[in-house]
Parts: C-alpha cells; structure tokens; sequence
C-alpha cells in the first residue's frame, strides 16, 4: 500500500506531513480513528490528500467505523463535505446511528488498538510491511502502529 524502501532495510519514502491525516489513535469525543477518517476526506476534497491512501477511501477502517455508527461513509461525507466539525459530525451520526455511550467508545478504542494483531487483517499488515521494507520492524504489531511510522509520525 505505501511507497515502497529502496532497499529492504531502508525506511520508506516519507509523504509530504501536509498529505496525510492524523493518527489513527486520535479521537474525537473519545472516538478513536474518527477524526482521522474526516481528515482523510477534508484532505481528498482539497486535492491534498497523499495518493496512497486513495484507494482506501471509504474503505477498511474507513467502512468499520461507519458501521460501528450504524451510519453509511456516503453520509459522513456528505456532512464533511457540507462543512461540519468533528464533533458536529460525530453528534450526527449519534443522532442518526448509534448513540455511543463510554462503554461502546472503550470497546471501539480497543478493536482499533489491536487491528492487525493476530486476527484477519495480519496478513495484510504482514504485506504491507514487506513492501515497504518494514518486515523486520517488530514494534510494528498493528495497523494504527504501521500507518504512524509510514505516514512519518513515528521513527
């Protein structure tokens, strides 16, 4: 998915910082991931957005999220898109999805903290790593830990 190193021990080419969003670890009203997914598409609109993540657009955690608020990633950027703040969008969506409450932002907070460790997306973790001369980077265990050292929040 991401740019690939010039050698396998090199680290992969790094986006321009005003490229990519946030960390997945960020939240918005305790929502993990969240604002990530608005910036992504604040980002894509503006003709900003890092090109390799394009083709994730509504996809993957993108699509997760959206259905853990039982509200469609269409919707979402509709409201985005209309000019609305994180925390505007996240109280739509808990008017039109599912409300959340402490419990449901923990469980969500510890889904998207263990994403790609040992469950069905390792695979595609694994891959990545490789292609971007990360594979032997052991401290890369999931996701939200591979998308901040290629996106250059972490060395």
């Amino acid at each position: 998915m991401w740019t690939k190193a010039a050698s396998p021990d090199a680290m992969p080419d790094l986006p321009d910082p005003d490229t990519v969003p946030c960390s997945p670890f960020d939240e918005t009203g305790g929502l993990a991931y969240f604002p990530r997914m608005l910036a992504k598409i604040r980002l894509h609109a503006a003709g900003r957005l890092w090109a390799d993540l394009h083709a994730n657009l509504g996809k993957g955690m993108d699509l997760w999220c959206c259905g853990y608020l039982q509200v469609t990633y269409d919707e979402v950027k509709e409201q985005v898109l209309k000019g609305a703040t994180d925390d505007e969008v996240l109280r739509w969506c808990e008017q039109r999805g599912q409300p959340l409450n402490d419990i449901t932002r923990h469980v969500w907070r510890q889904f998207l903290h263990k994403v790609g460790m040992n469950d069905a997306a390792s695979g595609r973790l694994a891959k990545w790593k490789a292609e971007s001369g990360l594979a032997d980077r052991d401290d890369i265990v999931t996701m939200g830990h591979y998308m901040d050292v290629a996106e250059g929040r972490k060395p």
